[in-house]
């Protein structure tokens, strides 16, 4: 039995384009943050947060530098996200 015959036959056609997987963003993101060394906080899949600035970048991971607190190196796929502190460098 087909369904293709059934409904509006446009309704496929005029549908909204779903968003990319890639913007292609994240890296100039990423290095704006870094070359400011804006101060950012990130949380964690876990929930905590940490905070610090953004040293290095790479494809999975970043570099987190932190004042009076070890530097951390952390994978992407633990981050939530990424908010700036507001504030000047530091």
């Amino acid at each position: 039995m087909s369904f293709r015959g059934q409904g509006n036959p446009n309704a496929g056609k005029h549908g909204r384009t779903p968003p990319p997987e890639d913007t292609h963003e994240e890296a100039s993101f990423l290095k704006a943050l870094g070359e400011k060394q804006r101060p950012v906080s990130l949380k964690l899949m876990d929930g905590q947060v940490v905070s610090g600035w953004i040293e290095y970048y790479d494809k999975s991971m970043l570099r987190l530098t932190r004042e009076g607190a070890p530097n951390l190196f952390i994978f992407k796929h633990e981050i939530m996200y990424i908010a700036e502190d507001g504030g000047k460098k530091r």
